[in-house]
Formats: structure tokens, sequence, C-alpha cells
């Protein structure tokens, strides 16, 4: 499992690292790890041109210290001070005594040094900036970005925010950023992420000291989502693999039944109860499908259900479910007609699936709002409704109302932006909280198969909701692979 920590988190374990170990040692080995990242890329390193965007404190450091490795390995290194009265003076002194030269960022020779430079690192700002670029330094990271140079970041692209992956004005985009001790919740989440390109973890030993405090966000790997998927064993039933009910479509969407169906039937369950007026639909796609006029409470037994997708306003069958004594997702139109005290009072487990939208509506927000801090929209909703929630997008959150490390999956594609997709993936995560699977495992799982089982059916080409149901199996597959 990948994980996160916040920056104090961060700052504190460094702290007590560094009272273990010679003055400057974890400097050295962040600089060590970034400068082999360098090379690496660089290929071969001797002639090749370097220019280092160096900020005031550590950071800068960090950047001159690697950039006097790569000079003494033949590279013309040029490190341009954004902030020259304050900059890291063991750095500069190691690059100024491996041949690398210094230029003051107010020169009018600064930008053309870093158009001319085939790598650029990006020592600006560290991990406790906040706030866009200043101008000189935004300037510069265009004229790196325009040059087709190699950008590198160091720790995390200055300008973003390293805590919840909020970008508040220009930052560095960067081509890879190397980050050291641990991931840091900006590298995962959007829209942050999309700036860090390829990131790669150097580990200077903080891993000890950070197991004192939890990590912020996890990210599940293959590994993760193979020890969590459900499997059926010799004496299973269908019941024993799980019912899910589902409490979706309606006269005017009776696709959204059929995709949530397809979803729960793909993802595992030993059987589909569904419960609405869209069951002839349903059953001319899904025979297996067990079909009830309702209300849900009659339908029969289920272990989780699942209830919105293109409900209409048919908020008695919403209410039905909210009230079962089994875990609930609630979903789509859903969303709007749950009464959030209802939701609150519920003992069973309750995974709510926003998109950015609907999520804006349900905290009174704007939606570029949201979208802008995803992170605290993910937590602040679980708070509110006391429940794990979903928070959808191009990366997805899965936050839980105890306020412990949320979850990010970023396994899905643009393509995924498709009517119907998210009909799918709450039909998979009900199927998966029938299984047994907490809130939390169920969403993170859920999203991690419907991201991989989009990118099986799109393969670079547009896709249809029902396509993306379609590949789930693909993705088990693979995952279990």
């Amino acid at each position: 499992m990948r994980t996160a920590y916040f920056v104090g988190d961060v700052r504190a374990a460094e702290g007590r690292l560094m009272a273990r170990v010679p003055e400057g040692a974890l400097m050295q080995r962040a600089a060590a790890g970034l400068a082999a990242t360098c090379a690496r890329l660089l290929g071969r390193t001797y002639g090749a041109r370097v220019a280092l965007l160096v900020g005031s404190g550590d950071n800068g450091g960090d950047a001159l210290y690697a950039g006097a490795r790569l000079a003494r390995r033949g590279a013309g290194v040029t490190a341009v001070l954004l902030a020259p009265e304050r900059t890291h003076q063991g750095g500069l002194a190691a690059l100024r005594r491996a041949g690398g030269r210094t230029l003051d960022a107010a020169s009018p020779d600064a930008t053309a040094v870093v158009a001319a430079a085939r790598l650029v690192v990006d020592g600006v700002v560290g991990i406790g900036g906040k706030g866009g670029l200043r101008p000189r330094a935004a300037e510069l990271a265009r004229a790196a970005e325009g040059s087709g140079a190699t950008v590198v970041a160091v720790d995390l692209p200055s300008g973003v925010d390293a805590d919840t992956g909020e970008v508040r004005g220009e930052a560095v985009r960067a081509d890879v950023t190397v980050t050291f001790g641990t991931y840091k919740p900006g590298l995962l989440i959007d829209p942050a992420r999309a700036y860090a390109g390829s990131v790669h973890l150097v580990d200077i030993g903080l891993g000890p000291e950070l197991a004192a405090s939890g990590p912020a966000v996890q990210a599940l790997q293959y590994a993760d989502v193979e020890r969590l998927l459900p499997l059926p064993g010799a004496e299973s039933d269908k019941y024993r693999r799980g019912v899910v009910g589902v409490v979706a479509g309606s006269a005017r969407y009776p696709g959204a039944a059929v995709l949530a169906v397809a979803g729960a039937l793909r993802g595992g369950a030993g059987a589909v109860r569904y419960v609405g007026p869209a069951a002839d639909a349903v059953i001319a796609r899904f025979p297996e499908a067990l079909v009830s006029a309702g209300p849900p409470a009659k339908a029969g037994r289920v272990q989780a259900w699942v209830a919105g997708p293109g409900l209409g306003d048919d908020g008695d069958r919403l209410a039905d479910v909210v009230a079962a004594d089994v875990p609930v997702l609630i979903d789509a139109d859903g969303l709007r007609l749950a009464d959030a005290a209802a939701v609150r009072r519920r003992t069973a487990p309750t995974l709510l699936t926003p998109h950015a939208g609907e999520a804006a509506a349900l905290l009174g927000a704007a939606r570029d709002e949201v979208e802008a801090a995803r992170l605290d929209a993910a937590r602040e909703l679980a708070r509110r409704y006391a429940a794990t929630v979903l928070l959808k997008g191009s990366t997805t959150l899965v936050a839980g109302p105890d306020g412990g490390a949320a979850r990010v999956n970023a396994t899905g594609t643009s393509w995924l932006a498709t009517a119907g997709s998210g009909d799918v993936l709450s039909g998979l995560a009900g199927s998966l909280l029938a299984a047994g699977l907490g809130a939390l495992d169920a969403g993170s799982t859920a999203a991690f198969l419907h991201g991989l089982a989009a990118r099986h059916a799109a393969d670079g080409a547009p896709v249809a909701a029902q396509d993306v149901a379609d590949a789930i199996p693909a993705a088990w597959r693979d995952v279990r692979g």
C-alpha cells in the first residue's frame, strides 16, 4: 500500500531522525537520490546543460547539493537563485566547488539559461509552501515548460499544497517528482497530482519515525486489492456469497437500474434483487436477477442495498432502504432525496458516492470549491453524514467518518466520464458490501476495479458504461494474476 503523510508528521519524523544522525545526513541522502534520478533521465550526463531553480531553505539546498553531484560528473550546471541573500550556504558552496555556476534570477539572462537546459530542477519551494508561485518564479517555470526540457521537482512541484492537493495559483508542471521519505497527500490527489508527473520515492530513513503517526492518505496497490477480493469457498452458496438489493431506475431512467444491476452481478454477488419500476428492462438484460415490485423491506433477504441511480423523486423506496439494518450505498438521486438525520442515525455502514457537483450541493458549496479541495470536501461530508464518502473524480477519494486515513484511487481513465459509469460503480461497490467488506474497503476496492475495467474496455478509445461493466471480470483477473 502506498501511504502519504501530512507535512506536520513528516517534519516531526525528520526532527526525530536528525537528532540521531550526523548533521546534514538527511539532506545528503535526499540529494544523492535526486541526483541519481536526474542522471538516469539525462542518460549522458557529461556536457548536459542543467538549470536549478533555487529558492530559500532546505528545498533549494537539496537542489544545490544534487547539482554539485551532477557537475562533478561533467554536467554544465547553473543555479538560478530566486533569493540570493537567503540561499542555502552549504549547498551553494558545494555547487561552486564542483564547478557549477550561479545566476541571480533577476538577471535578464536567467530565462535564456532555463530555456536552453536539457533538464530543469525545481527547488523553489518545499513541502511547507502555501499558495502559488511568485511572478518571477512563475516566469521561469513557464520558460522551462515551454522549452521541452525535462522538469524534475524536488519533493513536490512548487506551488501545490502538500497536504491537500490544492493549487491556488501558478505552479510548476513537472515531468518527474522526486519525493523524500514518504509520499505527501498532494502527490496523490488532484488537482496537484496532475502537476507531479511520475513520482519517485527516495528512502531517507523516515520509515521507523513515521510509524508513530497514522498516514493521512493510502493508495491501494494490486496486492492490497487481491487480498480484499471476496472469493467463494467450496461450501459457498448464493447467500454466503452475498445478496445485494438494488433500488434504482424509474420510468424515465430504466437504464440506471440495468447498469447498477450489471455492476452488482459483475462484482461477485451471489444474487441481485431488483426492486422498482424497471423490472422488465432488468430481466430482459439479466434474467438471473430477482425482481420485486417492492417495497424494499418485503423484497426478500439481502446483505446490502444500493439505492439512488435514476430513482427520480421516489423518496419512499429510499426511506425504506435507509431504515434497513444492513450496509447501504446511496448514489445519484438518492443523495438528493436522503434525509441527513436519518442517515446519521443508521448503525449499519453507509457509503455515499457523490461526484463533485453532488458533493457541492450537499455541502452548500460551489463545484469548483469541491474540485479544488477534494480531500477536505470528502472528509467534511463524511463527518456531516456519519458515513463513508466516495468522492468520484479523476482521483477518487474514500473517506470514513472516523477521520482516519482516506483512500485515493487513480486507476481510472478520462474515458470514464460517460453517462452511467457511476451506476456501474454503485452496483459493484454494493456487491462488495454484501460480500462482507467494510465501507472503506468496499468503496476503495470498487474504485480500483472500476478504473481498471475502464482501462481494459477503452484501450485508448471511447467506451460506454456497459462496456465498463463487461470488463470488470478482466480487471478482477488482472488483479488476481
